[in-house]
């Protein structure tokens, strides 16, 4: 009793001097941050006189518009704490005039606008004041034309809407003179707009307007590769307003995977010896023929067999069994088929018939579960009414389709829709870059731009087959093209599989002519005179013919609850692109 009165004791001490101990630290803190926020008041306060204490032309900042004598950026120390005040000066346009166009004396640059913001830290928290004044112009107080003209730049996202507290870097290196070279920061307004009056009209400005977790939007200066530059630095002109937009919008991630796409397999049996085999009675393998045991005479009524568990990695779809099998008269064979532990029958639903047997050499196995049954078995029974002949097998296939697996190691190029000028190469875009997929077959790449991107394989590696563009929460099918859509903000996936590079190919993609959506696992034939070939479209609604010579070819695609498209003169050569609509 005494140690638990003890411990009870000491933790409610420590109760009581901890809550009383981060009293006292937070009580620090406030006086501290108080004494720390009186000095940035003064410091503010202290500015806000200089400037009243200068004339009406002096008012301004080194580098800004308009110019003047005043640092827009300088770090005080004051009782201990360091502070970085700025100051922002820059004509205004009274509204007691009208504005704009409306001004009636054409005058926008009623006054000036000043502000001093001060920053300090305390307790790892960046804390700012701000003061704001105005200053009209000296003498009779009636403001007189600026030269220069009007910089007027708005910021949008990518749905139009205005993008307020975008920060917005102009430069311009190239003013007469050379000393009122402008280099400064400020922000856009509630609506996305940020205005300069008595902008110079010599030079060109530079302006790149960022924010934080956006994407970044600015104009492009003349360069060896970009030679015609759009949007090229702004000019500003003598009593005109020079207004330009720029976009930027929350950042995206898309997450790349490349796959190997779904591949056809066949499991065959050919009776070479007994290796395929799990179990048998009164049967006998011999020179590539499974029979009855016995000979001529003494053959028994029945005999059976079953095959080891046919289990494919990375199943996708069963397909078909067929065998080549040799019924004389009094003779038959049946087929069952069993789980992959060879005991329980896969029910007649899946496969008509099956619990009595199926006499047929060729059977569906199209309903047949891949999750159900990942593994089956084959079971055969031989009959014979005569013991002078036996029925024989001499082999058997079962055909099924694999995949996808992932494909390592794919080198790509991703090029989005904007450009930024052109050159001697060409078009420039806004964003190309080349990526790897690397040993886990998948690339995340943050920060992304909302654009049209295109994906390109290497073409001399891989031709692509199928490409399916989805949402990474929740994996819909989007679009089926090597082109894909990024939303502002979004987090997307892109699957897409892919081939080895053949010199003539043919890709086919289906989509519905009513509603442009891609039909999935529709049937393609594609032949000529040599050549014929049907394929089922995967479930992003496209497929590719690879290993093709060059020549003109008959496509044929169909799908369930549509009509029939025939190309008789579909012409390959090179990596060929199809789009088959049907009704």
């Amino acid at each position: 009793m005494t140690l638990m009165d003890t411990v009870v004791g000491t933790a409610l001490m420590l109760v009581v001097f901890l809550g009383i101990f981060a009293a006292f630290q937070l009580s620090v803190d406030v006086v501290l941050n108080s004494k720390a926020r009186a000095g940035a008041i003064a410091l503010a306060n202290e500015r806000m006189e200089y400037i009243r204490s200068l004339t009406y032309a002096q008012v301004g900042t080194v580098g800004g518009i308009p110019a003047g004598i005043i640092p827009q950026t300088e770090t005080v120390v004051l009782n201990g704490v360091s502070y970085t005040r700025r100051t922002f000066i820059q004509y205004a346009d009274d509204s007691g005039d009208g504005l704009g166009g409306a001004d009636t004396n054409s005058i926008t640059a009623d006054y000036k606008a000043l502000r001093s913001d001060v920053y300090w830290t305390s307790r790892g928290t960046e804390r700012h004041i701000t003061v704001l004044s105005r200053m009209s112009p000296g003498g009779n107080g009636i403001e007189t034309a600026v030269p220069g003209g009007t910089l007027t730049l708005n910021v949008v996202n990518s749905s139009s809407q205005p993008v307020s507290n975008a920060q917005i870097h102009v430069v311009n290196s190239g003013t007469t003179p050379a000393s009122l070279a402008i280099d400064f920061t400020t922000y856009t307004n509630v609506n996305g707009t940020a205005s300069f009056i008595g902008a110079t009209t010599t030079g060109a400005y530079q302006i790149t307007v960022t924010k934080t977790d956006y994407s970044s939007d600015q104009t492009y200066g003349v360069t060896a590769q970009n030679t015609s530059p759009s949007p090229a630095h702004l000019i500003v002109f003598p009593n005109q307003t020079k207004t330009w937009q720029f976009g930027i919008d929350v950042l995206a991630q898309k997450t790349i995977n490349t796959w190997t796409p779904i591949l056809p397999a066949t499991w065959t049996d050919t009776f070479t010896d007994s290796s395929k085999i799990a179990s048998s009675a009164t049967t006998t393998v011999a020179s590539g023929v499974v029979r009855l045991t016995g000979s001529a005479g003494s053959y028994p009524a029945t005999g059976d067999l079953q095959s080891i568990a046919i289990a494919p990695t990375t199943l996708s779809k069963w397909k078909s069994f067929s065998a080549s099998t040799s019924t004389p008269a009094q003779t038959s064979i049946l087929f069952r088929f069993y789980d992959g532990s060879g005991t329980t029958l896969i029910p007649d639903s899946a496969i008509p018939g099956n619990s009595a047997g199926i006499g047929t050499s060729t059977i569906s196995l199209l309903n047949v579960s891949t999750t159900t049954y990942p593994s089956i078995r084959v079971a055969s029974i031989l009959t014979s009414a005569s013991p002078s002949v036996t029925p024989s097998i001499d082999s058997y296939t079962i055909s099924y389709d694999y995949g996808p697996n992932p494909l390592p190691n794919v080198v790509f190029t991703l090029v989005g829709a904007k450009t930024i000028g052109t050159g001697p190469s060409g078009t420039q875009y806004k964003y190309s870059t080349s990526q790897n997929s690397g040993a886990g077959a998948s690339v995340v790449l943050p920060n992304m731009e909302w654009d049209t991107y295109e994906f390109k394989s290497s073409g001399s590696v891989y031709d692509i087959a199928s490409a399916c563009h989805g949402v990474l929460e929740s994996p819909q099918l989007l679009d089926t093209s090597t082109k894909f859509s990024l939303v502002a903000g979004s987090q997307t996936v892109s699957d897409i599989y892919l081939v080895a590079h053949s010199s003539h190919a043919l890709a086919v993609d289906v989509r519905s002519a009513a509603t442009g959506s891609f039909i999935p696992y529709a049937t393609v034939r594609l032949y000529k005179t040599g050549y014929d070939t049907t394929q089922t479209a995967d479930r992003c609604g496209q497929t590719i013919f690879s290993s093709l010579s060059s020549g003109t070819y008959t496509l044929v695609v169909s799908a369930s609850g549509y009509s029939t498209s025939t190309n008789g003169s579909m012409s390959v050569s090179g990596t060929t692109r199809s789009s088959v609509l049907l009704n």
